[in-house]
């Protein structure tokens, strides 16, 4: 799924324009027991209880293409009868009515899901009429063929409120606060089947997770059969980083790291207003090195080196990797952060026999908030 096929679904996640017919609950406690289930048709909710449960399921759906929202597709066994994509289709052909298909989802979820606190585990069914598309792109609701009919899991954290004081309007009184057990945003979820060319696809799932760095594999391969665990964001700045330390050696000189840098957010810009997430495959590196003048010889290796560190078919995430979004130089004493677009700022020169660091400086300084004044005097003519 790209960008805009997500904001599609994800715009649906209003009361008013809910696509979603039935909606299925389990509370688990830390020792991974049923406290309670719930199973109703959504429409029956109360109207600021909808509003909660649809945020919810927004959340689901946000956060970047390709480092919290992953697509995924299930392998060929997992096709098969007893397979987790086959399972899944049941339950969503089910459209949640079947007591037993539910249980055994709830004890998937329990068995792969390590989560040692309190958690809330909510399922839905929706159908989505997929309008058609007019050349120019605008959204034509009476030309719709065809239907999305698909499910959405979330599962979120259960924290008890934190201590403190209250007001009491009926008594008119500050008093000890009523500790609570609250529903946080979604810590993991996911879409099934994708929604590709903006239609179903049931050989993919879209996973969702909060924090990029813990895409928990137990859970990926448990419940959704996929063995093929991407790599994480962080994994990607690392594989990144090993390929230019391994291709430059001992030429990892200052100015070639900044020029491969330059080149990757030159692509970055290009690419911003695609749907897709720039994708860079083995390829794709060996010419941004050889852009950023890397000696065709140090990339001849590049393939095996790209399969050795990620894997069979090797991609990154450009966005997921170091300098897309900030151009970060440290000593053991210091740090300097620099807008990507202007690394050229910093300059490598020797001065008094000593290697150093140049920023040139033009506009005004600011030490911790506070403008200051050069220590060079105006030069007068």
């Amino acid at each position: 799924m790209n960008k805009k096929e997500i904001l599609e679904i994800r715009k649906q996640f209003t009361p008013e324009t809910s696509r979603i017919t039935r909606i299925c609950g389990c509370y688990v406690d830390g020792e991974k027991v049923k406290q309670l289930k719930m199973k109703q048709a959504f429409l029956s909710l109360p109207k600021e209880e909808a509003f909660k449960y649809c945020d919810i399921f927004r959340h689901t759906l946000s956060g970047t293409l390709g480092k919290n929202l992953l697509n995924l597709e299930f392998p060929l066994e997992e096709e098969k009868e007893e397979g987790a994509q086959a399972f899944l289709l049941k339950l969503r052909d089910s459209k949640l009515a079947d007591e037993a298909l539910l249980e055994a989802f709830y004890d998937k979820v329990i068995a792969s899901y390590p989560c040692p606190e309190n958690y809330y585990i909510i399922l839905i069914h929706a159908a989505y009429d997929i309008p058609g598309m007019s050349s120019d792109g605008t959204e034509m609701f009476d030309a719709s063929d065809c239907v999305y009919e698909y499910l959405l899991c979330s599962l979120c954290p259960v924290t008890l409120s934190k201590p403190g004081l209250s007001y009491n309007s009926e008594k008119n009184s500050i008093e000890d606060r009523i500790r609570d057990w609250v529903v946080d945003a979604p810590a993991k979820g996911f879409l099934f089947p994708a929604f590709n060319d903006r239609n179903s696809d049931i050989h993919n799932i879209l996973y969702y997770t909060k924090k990029a760095e813990e895409l928990m594999p137990e859970l990926l391969e448990g419940l959704l059969g996929c063995a093929a665990i991407p790599l994480s964001a962080d994994n990607q700045k690392e594989v990144f980083n090993t390929l230019i330390a391994e291709t430059l050696g001992e030429n990892n000189r200052y100015e070639t790291v900044r020029s491969i840098h330059e080149t990757l957010n030159d692509m970055l810009e290009e690419n911003k207003d695609e749907p897709e997430p720039l994708t860079l495959t083995p390829s794709t590196v060996k010419r941004i090195f050889e852009q950023s003048g890397v000696p065709q010889e140090k990339v001849e290796h590049l393939d095996e080196q790209f399969k050795e560190l990620a894997g069979e078919k090797p991609s990154l995430i450009a966005a997921n990797l170091p300098g897309a979004r900030q151009f970060l130089i440290q000593t053991p004493d210091i740090v300097i952060k620099v807008n990507p677009d202007r690394s050229d700022l910093i300059e490598t020169r020797i001065l008094d026999g000593r290697p150093c660091l140049v920023i040139p400086v033009e506009d005004q300084i600011e030490v911790n908030g506070l403008p200051v004044r050069t220590m060079f005097p105006t030069q007068t003519p």
